[in-house]
């Protein structure tokens, strides 16, 4: 019928494979709403949960680097990374190929996608699906852009995916709940791990909430990577939600957690 619910969230595998390095008080609030957004999310009542995320090179490489992603398959497994270090079990997450299929026929009227029918999930996808689906109950549709690899999609065209995306999830029967997940300022695998400028990070937030399109697809790759590391260009995913949402957002958590070298956050935006 509708997108009935849209957020985003952090995905830092250190929430999981080292929590208790955080200060407690942290941990605690981000693990609260972390629990607010699984209820809000289960009242949406949704038949499946879309989930954008950035691909770590898990199941993607340069010799195949699609731009957009979809899966189309009844069920995904994860994480593709060592459980034992990630802290998750490894599992076997629902799907639907069925109304992943009609929805990347959708996209496709206003969009170029790719497909998969295979699909490891790495942390990227399973630190948030930990905690919002717990029991791993609800069909989920993953969807991939690329933002580890140039030439990377201007943020211009991330935000026109995101309509694609609404326009062609408004044409299904199903409700469709929508989260993005990826961080703001972080260098991962870098001599500057564990930095984040939060500065940078309360700037781009607020450009989101307010849903400024010309704000938030203003950056330069080359100003984000020197401002806020090559882990920012995940803002793409966080993009692309407010394009397909259209609303306003409203930050619930941000907090500089070094631990988990990034700005640990969970947002919603309402539905326009």
């Amino acid at each position: 019928m509708s997108l009935v619910y849209a957020g985003i969230c952090c995905h830092a595998p250190g929430i999981t494979n080292r929590p208790q390095t955080a200060d407690p008080p942290d941990l605690s609030a981000l693990k609260k709403h972390f629990e607010i957004l699984r209820q809000e999310i289960e009242a949406s009542a949704p038949d499946a949960l879309v989930i954008i995320s950035a691909e770590h090179f898990g199941n993607f490489f340069n010799d195949n680097m699609p731009a957009y992603a979809i899966g189309m398959a009844d069920y995904y497994e994860g994480p593709i990374e060592d459980p034992d270090w990630l802290g998750i079990p490894r599992v076997r997450v629902p799907g639907n190929q069925d109304l992943s299929r009609r929805l990347i026929q959708n996209i496709l009227n206003d969009a170029e996608v790719s497909f998969s029918e295979e699909w490891k999930f790495d942390h990227g996808m399973m630190v948030p699906l930990h905690h919002v689906t717990p029991n791993y109950d609800t069909a989920i549709i993953p969807v991939n852009i690329n933002c580890q690899s140039p030439p990377l999609t201007p943020l211009h065209r991330v935000y026109e995916f995101g309509m694609a995306l609404r326009k062609a999830i408004d044409a299904l029967p199903e409700n469709i709940a929508l989260l993005g997940t990826g961080g703001t300022s972080h260098w991962p695998c870098t001599p500057d791990s564990g930095k984040i400028n939060a500065e940078w990070d309360q700037d781009f937030l607020k450009r989101w909430s307010d849903n400024d399109v010309s704000a938030m697809t203003a950056y330069s790759d080359e100003d984000i990577l020197q401002d806020a590391g090559s882990g920012a260009l995940e803002i793409r995913t966080s993009i692309a939600v407010a394009g397909a949402a259209g609303g306003q957002g409203d930050v619930r958590f941000y907090k500089p957690i070094p631990a988990f070298a990034c700005g640990c956050l969970i947002a919603t935006m309402s539905i326009d």
